[in-house]
């Protein structure tokens, strides 16, 4: 799995439409909220819709590519500046990280109709599924009460992914 980054010099930094002045934990419960609808909508087609689930399911690597990334550059690093009481969270969820990387990129190189794709998508979803809850439950409010700027991560973390193409 390959990201870059475009980078554009003496260019004013903008955000993308709409995420002005949202929080980080907000934008990352957002792209959490929106990935969990296209899983579910994955799991409601049918057998033989293959292209569908293959243009899904590369919609569904990509963003999970771009939050994964904003995570690991700009939030996790506060994160785990903000106290050693955090830094356990942020290891297992890089961890996590890493094996829903691999299986994004066993995902991207399949085609819709081999054998193991279908099960490959679901067994990322139930990963996402427990990485999510372990955010929101755990690292999320430890994160809110260490007193970080929600704000500019909010800003940083938009602006990174938007930067990154796949």
């Amino acid at each position: 799995m390959r990201t870059s980054s475009t980078t554009t010099r003496n260019t004013p930094k903008t955000m993308p439409e709409g995420k002005e002045g949202i929080d980080a934990i907000e934008l990352l419960t957002e792209d959490h909220d929106n990935v969990k609808a296209m899983f579910e909508k994955f799991e409601s087609l049918g057998d033989r819709a293959t292209v569908s689930k293959k243009k899904l399911a590369t919609e569904i690597c990509m963003e999970l590519t771009k939050h994964a990334t904003a995570e690991e550059e700009i939030f996790y690093p506060a994160v785990r500046e903000a106290g050693k009481d955090k830094e356990d969270l942020v290891d297992e969820a890089t961890v996590e990280h890493a094996s829903a990387k691999d299986l994004i990129a066993q995902i991207m190189e399949m085609d819709a109709s081999e054998d193991l794709f279908d099960a490959k998508v679901k067994v990322l979803s139930e990963m996402i599924e427990h990485h999510v809850k372990e955010e929101e439950e755990e690292m999320f409010p430890k994160a809110r009460k260490a007193g970080l700027d929600m704000a500019m991560l909010g800003q940083q973390i938009a602006e990174r992914k938007a930067q990154i193409t796949m």
